[in-house]
């Protein structure tokens, strides 16, 4: 009798790891400047009063790359597991209002769709 095993959906840190070492990696020249908000995750309550007042918005995208392309001012990215992750209304409306502004606001679904994304926007698909 054959057990099955369960391959585990990698976890959005580990997604996102994956996705910024490839895209310095692949992009040399542009090293870097595939940015992360750290705005999400779970923090002391002094630490969160702290990083709001500095700037930090709830629902603003995971990652940016400000390289304008195809018409666009700049790439941002809320990235979510493969499986599971939902878009709360926060950051839905953080992408409906950048894509308004002339920038390309997506979700993608594991590193593999922003991997796909990003060399599609960069014209390099």
């Amino acid at each position: 009798m054959t057990t099955a095993i369960k391959r585990a959906v990698p976890t959005e840190h580990a997604e996102q790891v994956n996705l910024v070492r490839w895209f310095d990696l692949q992009h040399k020249a542009l090293r870097g400047r595939l940015v992360a908000i750290p705005n999400g995750g779970d923090r002391h309550p002094a630490v969160a009063a702290k990083l709001k007042a500095e700037g930090v918005r709830k629902g603003y995208p995971d990652l940016q790359l400000l390289v304008p392309a195809n018409g666009y001012h700049g790439l941002l990215i809320e990235l979510k597991r493969v499986k599971g992750g939902r878009v709360e209304p926060e950051q839905a409306d953080w992408l409906d209002w950048l894509n308004q502004q002339g920038y390309m606001a997506i979700v993608c679904r594991g590193a593999d769709e922003a991997r796909e994304a990003i060399k599609g926007y960069l014209g390099a698909a």
